[in-house]
């Protein structure tokens, strides 16, 4: 009589996996297992983001005293989370694991006074928009702080032009045609920032917080994301935030 190991199940070797990638990308020194997790989990779906592995680890990593793997384990939380939310259209996996949202948005408070980094202060900002979960557009908010810009609809109802929201570094305008590749000639129209004494909401927040945080730069930028600028083709003066919102929806 001949006896033979048991075949392993498809869910046995995908928690497997899991495991060892999250491992892996737990010392900090496996840029790769944070591609894969990212590509399995968000991108694919190919492995269950409810695995009772996934939010706790994530919390765990983010209580940690590696700021990039808390950055990153956060990052990740908050997108996995956000994306839940729009693709089954409950918050299952919010209510599911509230133990662990609560710690990945205690730890991301922790952390955000202490980003130095521009763009890592930027992105866990946005990580914490997402982990709680009350807009679903902070990755577009934050994307155009990041990269400078903002791609746009005129708003007008015969359908008018694209636009280029242009603030940073190039500065702070809007115009027609892709800035960074065209010549020095593309005209351009100057932004309308917020007043940042009139912000209210989720502006004056996030301008409040940039500005605690000793980012000034960034609370900057946002009073143009929170502010308006002019369509090149009409002369409408549209808001930026909204015309992010309606190409997030």
């Amino acid at each position: 009589m001949t006896t033979s190991s048991p075949v392993p199940r498809s869910d046995d070797a995908d928690a497997d996996r899991l495991k060892a990638l999250l491992e892996r990308a737990a010392t900090g020194q496996d840029s790769q297992a944070w591609s894969d997790l990212w590509t399995e989990l968000y991108h694919n779906g190919t492995l269950d983001v409810a695995h009772p592995l996934v939010l706790p680890t994530l919390a765990d990593m983010a209580e940690s005293g590696k700021a990039d793997v808390a950055a990153s384990a956060l990052h990740l939380a908050g997108a996995l989370l956000i994306q839940a939310d729009q693709r089954y259209e409950t918050r299952n996996l919010r209510h599911q694991y509230t133990p662990e949202v609560t710690r990945l948005l205690d730890a991301a408070n922790q952390w955000r006074p202490v980003t130095a980094d521009r763009n890592d202060y930027c992105h866990l900002v946005e990580a914490i928009l997402n982990l709680e979960g009350d807009i679903h557009w902070a990755e577009d908010l934050i994307w155009g702080v990041v990269s400078e810009e903002y791609e746009l609809e005129c708003p007008d109802p015969d359908g008018c032009t694209s636009l280029w929201v242009i603030l940073g570094e190039r500065g702070f305008f809007s115009t027609a045609e892709d800035y960074a590749l065209s010549d020095d000639d593309v005209e351009t129209l100057p932004l309308h920032p917020a007043d940042p004494r009139a912000l209210e909401g989720l502006g004056r927040r996030l301008y409040d917080l940039a500005l605690t945080d000793g980012h000034e730069d960034v609370a900057h930028a946002l009073t143009h994301a929170f502010g308006e600028a002019t369509c090149p083709e009409c002369g409408q003066r549209l808001s930026v935030v909204e015309q992010i919102v309606a190409r997030s929806s």
